[in-house]
């Protein structure tokens, strides 16, 4: 039992779940599962017990059972007590100020990430205000490798999502085309399949690594199929670079999507043994790219009375398991069910990409919201100023901000130029330098767009551009060693 006083008035929790959730900011997804505090003063009662509550209490006390939960499972089981130990101390409180002070250094975060539980993370985020999440996560630093660098110090990347209604080769090629000319793609090219099987994965696949190796892009490509599709992909001889899958926080709800902890390290086993990545010992590159979002849990009924930000936090031991090249929370896409309107979704990104990163993993967000959400593009401007601030290792790059297969709102590939030039934040070195090469960007005391002339090796001439040869190279060469170079 946890309790606090509020005036005259005496709050009682009757354990560390119930705690958690009444302790969370207002959001819409924990008022639909009724999980959320009836009041703004019970909210804060909550939040005054959590903060007495010592930090090995969540070793003690799992919100879901050990022996029903394989996500509970693997929390307790690789939790590194040496790291633990600077900080074993310390109550949830004194952990928020141990995280803003001036001495706790990107070093020591980064020692002390596999000591710290995501039910730690969730709980501090509850009694830290927007600006205490964006300075905590500011000195996180987590770098990951395949074809690139990502997540240096002063540096921001890109997903380039060119995604189409019905997967037509033709219209990816060319939203990738104006990705690449607004210097975006080097998180990775990302396509979400708008038919999730074996034939149209792999038309993308191949695609995908027909453009890297012929203007020898600096960078992976993913297509967001479910996991399964992609093992088969890979046996079936696909150029595979990152093996995706969406994730959450329970047993549970995965196997809602169809996953398993020894499904997700079957993929990257087979992913590993393509060694494809050129950046580092490609034996051991980061290969997997994880989705997350809150309420996830929530819609496939599989909470266990846990509120969904707490969830969310718990998917990141499932990502962090598995060394990820990518993980990002898409936080306003599942729904105003969950996060109601834009300050919900504000609050719910800093969250977001502050627990991952002091979980240890690299956190990139897509800063968007459903069209029936009460929020609009102010809104993800003001998520993404603070995400830019907050050191995100990576956001997203939709044509026009607008996804016409998905159906939901976004960032457009302008919209990394905005932090570009209000924080200085450059891509990828290695895909900076092959901006330079190919007359895309320059430094101009900071990143700066070149204008795109005739003749750019990217437009090509007719008979032979990104929209043209390579489309028809894929589509219709049967020569597998033209069409899947290595």
């Amino acid at each position: 039992m946890y309790a606090a006083n509020i005036g005259t008035t005496r709050y009682t929790f009757r354990d560390l779940r119930e705690l958690l959730a009444k302790a969370t900011p207002l959001r819409s997804g924990d008022v639909l599962a009724g999980l959320a505090a009836g009041s703004d003063r019970e909210r804060a009662a909550a939040q005054e017990a959590l903060a007495d509550v010592p930090l090995t209490r969540f070793l003690e006390e799992p919100i879901i059972a050990y022996e029903t939960d394989d996500v509970t499972r693997l929390i307790i089981d690789t939790h590194d007590r040496p790291a633990f130990e600077p900080i074993g101390g310390l109550t949830v409180g004194q952990f928020r100020e141990w995280l803003l002070s001036y001495e706790t250094t990107a070093a020591t975060l980064s020692a002390v990430a596999p000591g710290v539980t995501p039910e730690m993370a969730a709980a501090v985020s509850k009694l830290m205000r927007n600006q205490d999440l964006v300075l905590a996560a500011s000195k996180c630093r987590v770098v990951t490798r395949f074809r690139n660098t990502l997540g240096l110090p002063g540096r921001l990347s890109v997903r380039l999502q060119p995604n189409h209604p019905t997967d037509d080769l033709a219209g990816i090629a060319a939203a990738i085309t104006d990705g690449l000319l607004y210097a975006c793609g080097d998180a990775c090219i990302g396509i979400n399949p708008a038919t999730d099987n074996l034939a149209a994965t792999r038309r993308l696949l191949d695609l995908t690594a027909e453009l890297i190796a012929r203007y020898e892009i600096p960078t992976q490509s993913c297509v967001l199929a479910h996991v399964t599709t992609t093992l088969k992909a890979i046996a079936d001889g696909a150029p595979v670079d990152l093996v995706f899958q969406s994730i959450a926080g329970t047993q549970k709800a995965n196997e809602s999507f169809g996953v398993s902890l020894a499904l997700l390290e079957e993929a990257r086993s087979a992913a590993l043994s393509l060694g494809r990545g050129t950046v580092g010992d490609p034996r051991s590159s980061n290969v997997m790219y994880f989705e997350t979002g809150q309420g996830s849990a929530l819609s496939a009924g599989a909470h266990h009375g846990v509120d969904q930000q707490t969830c969310e936090a718990r998917a990141y031991a499932v990502a962090r398991k598995f060394a990820p090249l990518l993980v990002n929370t898409v936080v306003g896409f599942i729904g105003p069910e969950y996060l109601y309107d834009g300050k919900q979704i504000i609050r719910a990104g800093l969250e977001d990409h502050f627990c991952g990163k002091l979980l240890g993993l690299p956190m990139g967000c897509d800063v968007c919201y459903t069209n029936h959400a009460e929020a609009d593009p102010n809104d993800m401007d003001t998520l993404l100023t603070l995400l830019g601030v907050a050191g995100c290792n990576y956001i997203m790059g939709v044509p026009g901000a607008d996804d016409i297969m998905l159906g939901y709102q976004s960032t457009s590939f302008h919209d990394s130029h905005y932090l570009r030039q209000v924080l200085g934040v450059r891509p990828a070195p290695e895909f900076e330098e092959w901006l330079g090469r190919m007359s895309l960007m320059c430094d101009a005391g900071g990143p700066r767009l070149m204008p795109v002339r005739v003749g750019n090796r990217l437009l090509g001439t007719a008979g032979d551009s990104v929209v043209g040869s390579t489309v028809v190279d894929v589509a219709g060469n049967s020569n597998p060693e033209t069409r899947n170079p290595k």
